[in-house]
């Protein structure tokens, strides 16, 4: 019997495998999330906003299936849209072929982005002599997807007169990961009666800066552990080996009148491929606590 046991847990997982790698990686899957937020402006309630997280488009081998993600966020209709970084692996070019694909997101309020740990490491590639037109270029390339990109900055986000603050932090992470976002920076000239909203790559950030912040981040929108690709994913039980590097992994979470979405990404890296840890859409429904 432990034989035929041992025989049978191999092919479940040779088959989830194959699975991931073929199917499981384009598998989008919506994830609705209803938060509540103190003092939401009247204009905001009922406010959505769609977040995507970890293209990584130098790993994505199929622009039709790229489109089908594209066509599932359109078909949210949401409001406000906000990618919460790395586009690209290592080289700023990799976006390229799925610039047009990204460019037909559609959000009336607007679409923003941030930089992630992997924006960062295509410099060391880059011609010497262009170095110094790096993030430049780079921003281009937001540009022409639509995407405003906010590097250690904020927006305002009007609606009938009223308004919620968008701050965009780069990147910053615990274990090497760069360290650039400056959050006392990017809360420069906000409204301190409005609630505010933080897109900010790298999970660690909130647990060691944001919650320490005399500011009240209302929401911080995050993405970076992809729940590992792998894991168990259900109502009743999430698990993913993820979570003995990063206390903060996926989902909700809450402490202090402050919340954080870890969003499990869009794209895959590394393995090319996806098991229970579908690729998501997060998409949030504001509602006044």
């Amino acid at each position: 019997w432990p034989n035929y046991l041992l025989l049978a847990l191999t092919v479940i997982v040779f088959l989830s495998m194959i699975y991931g790698i073929i199917w499981g990686k384009y598998k989008y899957t919506v994830s609705k999330i209803k938060l509540k937020i103190k003092d939401l402006p009247d204009a905001f309630i009922g406010f959505t906003i769609a977040q995507i997280s970890d293209i990584h488009s130098g790993t994505f081998d199929s622009v039709k299936q790229v489109e089908k993600g594209v066509n599932l966020i359109n078909a949210q209709e949401p409001d406000l849209f906000l990618f919460t970084g790395d586009l690209v692996n290592f080289n700023i070019n990799e976006i390229d072929p799925f610039i047009a694909t990204f460019a037909k997101i559609n959000a009336p309020y607007g679409k923003y982005s941030v930089l992630g740990n992997h924006d960062y490491y295509g410099i060391s590639s880059f011609p010497e002599a262009e170095k110094g037109n790096y993030w430049s270029t780079f921003a281009r390339k937001h540009e022409e997807i639509g995407f405003e990109l906010l590097r250690n900055t904020n927006v305002k986000i009007e609606k009938n007169g009223e308004h919620l603050n968008l701050l965009g932090v780069e990147n910053w992470g615990i274990g090497g990961f760069p360290k650039t976002g400056d959050l006392n920076q990017a809360l420069r000239g906000i409204d301190p009666d409005s609630p505010s909203i933080l897109m900010s790559h790298d999970p660690s950030h909130w647990d060691e800066v944001v919650l320490k912040s005399k500011h009240l981040i209302d929401l911080t929108l995050s993405g970076h552990t992809h729940g590992m690709q792998f894991g168990i994913n259900t109502k009743w039980f999430k698990w993913s080996p993820v979570k003995y590097r990063y206390k903060r992994w996926m989902g909700l979470y809450q402490k202090d009148n402050r919340q954080l979405y870890v969003n499990r990404g869009f794209g895959f890296l590394g393995w090319p491929g996806r098991i229970f840890m579908w690729p998501e859409i997060t998409i949030f429904e504001l509602e006044r606590l």
